[in-house]
């Protein structure tokens, strides 16, 4: 295992640092009393280097069905609550400080199952556009607009999701 290539090429660093408190309200809202996303750091924040989310869940059920991505990696760390998560093979509770690493191809999935809400953190490498996904999802939740199959194959094309 060696470095990546070099990324900046100046001599004496930059300012570049972008600090986010940890006090800002949630990007993102999936139904009312649903899932509250925070983009921490995505693709576009990040120059494509990783996407990293605050993924805060209800006490109701809710998560995404096996599936795996072609172009990026996932990881899942426990920060609060219990988060059922699926290796491909099996079903495991992660309770906080529990984390789950899936590479390219791995299938894999998440369920708050608990009754009582749940967080976690979610690792995208490299940051690829999520942000898109979670917001069209955010919105069928809102609108209750039902989608055809082939609406839904087309969505998860579109984000690098397939489901199995």
């Amino acid at each position: 295992m060696s470095y990546p290539p070099v990324r900046y090429h100046g001599e004496t660093g930059e300012h570049s640092g972008v600090f986010r408190p940890g006090d800002v309200p949630p990007d993102l809202r999936m139904g009312e009393k649903g899932t509250r996303v925070h983009y921490l750091g995505t693709g576009g924040t990040t120059n494509g280097a990783f996407g990293l989310y605050r993924w805060e869940m209800g006490p109701g059920p809710s998560g995404p069905s096996p599936h795996f991505h072609r172009t990026m990696t996932e990881s899942f760390y426990v920060l609060d609550g219990e988060i059922r998560l699926f290796d491909g093979k099996a079903w495991a509770t992660g309770r906080p400080g529990d984390f789950l690493f899936v590479p390219e191809g791995g299938v894999h999935a998440f369920r708050n199952e608990s009754g009582e809400p749940a967080s976690m953190l979610i690792l995208f490498t490299p940051g690829a556009p999520r942000e898109a996904y979670f917001e069209e999802l955010a919105d069928l939740a809102t609108s209750g607009r039902q989608l055809t199959a082939e609406e839904w194959t087309d969505l998860y094309l579109r984000h690098d999701q397939y489901m199995v």
